[in-house]
């Protein structure tokens, strides 16, 4: 070939992407990439190889598909990178940061924040998450599997982050029941019961670490932290942890006969979703918290009716507002016991939900010893997390990777998340500790904000959070 034919024009393409790919390269830390230069070279100079011979028809209307269908391939290969290495898009769906977070947010996650991870599953769909809507399918193909690399970003996580990453116990799921946890589900129904009953649990699958669910919470805990929690204020290293202003906690509230109205459920910012009347049977969970109401201390009248008693998430602000309300006859924090099973389920550390720990959060390179208690603890960090065979034998042995052992060097950080609606987030108090390769982002905007208690040309659209920065509500 000869170079004098080249027009200038198919240099300047070249030099541009040429140079792109080379700072790409570059952060990737993978030389190997750099053969790709070659590709490049014949696409923009040599075309020893007709790279677009497959869009060229001699129909005119067979040439304006093959177009479109060039266009739309530029388009998803464009939106996968920018999903991998830059931006995510993420919805918060569940109330567990109110109100820092609402329920109806649209966020950008920032990727950059933290540093992307290169894919485990590079081969997948771009914006669908692990299945396929409508085909109900795998969104990927499990080959090639990648471990773990993370390239250089902006910072790292730090304490009091919002931090997006993959739901650690989301490793195995059983389809039809992904909530709770595959583990809780081992635990009180047993591995036969779900493997027999497909009708009920489903299918159970496997999922990498970059196809499990996107959470959403604060990070509370950081590498080598000791984390405590004492009458639902957190401590890290004995020293109490600062609640955020919008950190809120179920109460239960009695009035004199008056029926909260909907205007000031708003004022006290309850959603629809979190106001129950629990003084009244209406079948299903709220039946529950009728048949407790005794046990906190509400009477019922001679008719044999309680007042009006209400369960709802308050901020301390919310509180403030509740006192003053002259209908209010009492209102408790909703007791600890009522908040279920916490981490780790399969051991009885004496724990609650809102007394919690101490606990020791890992940190890359330090070494703990392997006794009942601490295998309790950190038994998925070793097994699950950091990819090893564990074995328990007569004695309290310990056996990892097949070698006898007395003591683990972990190989990874770890956090701590909690939600802001602390009494109403399943969190690390649920389900443990968040590995580093988990680490999804930081969101960082909130585009779009849509309010489903209310019409769209009636407050529907939260104007004054659209194109706002998390960081304005944290």
């Amino acid at each position: 070939m000869e170079f004098k034919k080249i027009k200038k024009h198919q240099w300047i393409n070249f030099s541009i992407w040429a140079v792109l790919y080379t700072l790409f390269t570059m952060w990737m830390e993978n030389w190997w990439l750099l053969l790709g230069l070659i590709v490049l070279t014949d696409i923009y100079i040599t075309k020893f190889i007709p790279w677009g011979g497959w869009k060229k028809s001699s129909n005119s209307n067979v040439q304006n598909v093959l177009n479109w269908i060039d266009d739309i391939m530029f388009a998803l290969i464009a939106v996968y990178l920018i999903n991998i290495f830059a931006f995510q898009n993420y919805q918060i769906p569940s109330s567990s940061l109110e109100k820092t977070l609402l329920v109806g947010d649209y966020l950008f996650v920032s990727k950059l924040s933290y540093g992307p991870r290169v894919p485990n599953t590079p081969i997948s769909f771009p914006l669908v998450q692990n299945t396929l809507p409508i085909l109900n399918c795998k969104s990927y193909i499990e080959w090639p599997n990648w471990g773990y690399k993370r390239v250089k970003g902006l910072g790292r996580v730090k304490r009091n982050d919002i931090v997006v990453f993959n739901f650690p116990a989301g490793d195995t799921v059983a389809l039809n029941r992904p909530n709770p946890d595959y583990y809780s589900l081992l635990h009180f129904n047993g591995r036969e019961a779900i493997r027999l009953n497909r009708a009920e649990f489903g299918d159970i699958v496997y999922r990498p670490v970059d196809k499990r669910e996107n959470y959403v919470k604060r990070c509370v805990g950081m590498p080598g932290d000791s984390l405590r929690i004492i009458d639902n204020r957190i401590y890290i290293n004995g020293e109490v942890l600062p609640d955020k202003k919008n950190v809120q906690h179920v109460y239960y509230v009695e009035t004199d006969g008056t029926i909260i109205k909907d205007d000031m459920f708003r004022r006290l910012k309850v959603s629809m979703d979190d106001r129950r009347l629990v003084s009244e049977r209406t079948g299903g969970e709220t039946d529950y918290y009728y048949q407790i109401l005794s046990h906190l201390g509400f009477t019922k009248n001679p008719d044999g009716r309680y007042h009006p008693i209400y369960r709802v998430p308050l901020t301390t602000e919310a509180v403030e507002i509740v006192k003053k309300m002259p209908s209010v006859r009492k209102f408790i924090i909703e007791p600890e016991l009522i908040g279920g099973d916490v981490y780790p389920i399969d051991y009885d550390m004496g724990w609650t939900r809102d007394n919690y720990g101490p606990i020791w959060i890992p940190e890359k390179g330090a070494t703990i010893e392997l006794n009942e208690k601490n295998l309790a603890l950190y038994h998925r960090c070793i097994r699950n997390y950091e990819n090893n065979t564990l074995e328990t034998g007569a004695g309290g042995s310990v056996r990892i990777n097949g070698e006898p052992a007395t003591t683990y060097t972990f190989k990874y950080d770890y956090y701590w998340m909690m939600g802001d609606n602390r009494h109403c987030s399943a969190d690390s108090r649920s389900w443990g500790f968040v590995p580093e390769d988990h680490i999804v982002g930081k969101p960082i905007l909130i585009w779009l904000s849509l309010d489903k208690d209310r019409g769209l040309f009636d407050g529907g659209i939260r104007w004054n959070r659209i194109f706002r920065r998390v960081e304005a509500f944290n």
